[in-house]
């Protein structure tokens, strides 16, 4: 094997860049040339690509986002587009792909592999619901960033006179999954916490927080995952049920930005050797992980087909600490 290529796909998650360093550092100790993509799939079919040195990659570790860029395409979607990705892969010698994103890019990479090319999907989203690891590239900084907004409200919080009860909803991404929310909530000290995974009734959540403010606590911070409810549809209930004016924060695409932590550069470094190390292995159509710390790999369609689930123990762990 003589040239490969990266390409970023999808949303964006911190550690993108650290993944992709990783692999041009561990495609040259094998003599293989890496051929960065840009722009996706839409920059495959297009021909956007340049060859990856090392020096080019040296400092981009700390880096969040993707130099690669990120694209979404309806053509890709295609019969036509995929060929048109074929063609370009076989003009510019690329003889296989390591594709970095999450379940929708993984899908990309299989309709690619029907026609030959050999493909490895590294799972990067911040909403951690790939299946088959424990962490996605992108997931610990997002949570370290929700974490860090839930001091701050605790932070503004206390400033409040006693007898003026406050509730703050924050609205944090994840989609269908739960865990920034739960991850979050545990390690900023919220205290209440909606996910998807776990069904809530808006009477117990108000009682909880009016238990609090019983107890002498001035203000309650709730974490709601987007995936189970909309902060504004909430805070129509709890004023209501509570008669106070609770505030609410959508965090957004805040959550994708900053310097990716050290665990997310770490596990990004550990799975992009592996990537490599599984293509001179003439692998294909293979995830990789990281579980119990180690880099892991499985194959690509559990990555897409299935999902993450919280733990119980977990959700236990949330339960204790915000009583």
């Amino acid at each position: 094997m003589k040239r490969i290529a990266v390409l970023t796909s999808g949303g964006d998650a911190p550690g993108m860049n650290a993944c992709i360093r990783a692999i041009v550092k561990a495609a040259k100790s094998n003599n293989i040339e890496t051929l960065g993509i840009y722009e996706g799939y839409t920059g495959l079919m297009e021909g956007k690509m340049k060859v990856l040195t090392t020096d080019y990659v040296d400092d981009i570790v700390g880096l969040s986002g993707t130099i690669l860029k990120s694209a979404r395409s309806k053509l890709f979607r295609t019969e036509e587009g995929v060929k048109r990705a074929i063609r370009q892969a076989n003009s510019n010698g690329i003889e296989a792909l390591i594709v970095i994103g999450g379940d929708g890019s993984f899908r990309g990479a299989c309709d690619l592999s029907k026609y030959g090319l050999p493909v490895i999907g590294v799972p990067a989203t911040i909403d951690n619901d790939i299946a088959g690891t424990e962490y996605s590239i992108g997931v610990d900084t997002a949570v370290n960033v929700v974490t860090d907004t839930i001091s701050k409200f605790h932070d503004t919080a206390r400033s409040l006179i006693s007898d003026t009860p406050r509730v703050f909803l924050i609205e944090v991404m994840g989609r269908n999954c739960g865990y920034i929310a739960i991850a979050s909530t545990i390690a900023g000290g919220a205290d209440y916490c909606i996910v998807p995974e776990v069904p809530y009734d808006i009477n117990h959540m108000c009682s909880h927080i009016k238990n609090k403010f019983e107890d002498g606590k001035a203000y309650n911070v709730v974490v709601v995952a987007e995936g189970a409810s909309s902060v504004n549809d909430l805070k129509t209930q709890v004023d209501t049920v509570l008669n106070i004016e609770s505030r609410t924060s959508i965090l957004g695409h805040l959550q994708r930005g900053g310097a990716p932590t050290v665990t997310d550069r770490f596990i990004a470094s550990q799975m992009a050797i592996r990537g490599v190390e599984l293509l001179i292995e003439g692998k294909s159509n293979r995830m990789v992980g990281v579980i119990g710390g180690e880099a892991v790999d499985c194959g690509i369609y559990k990555g897409i087909n299935d999902k993450n689930k919280i733990s119980e123990k977990l959700i236990k762990l949330k339960d204790i600490l915000i009583i």
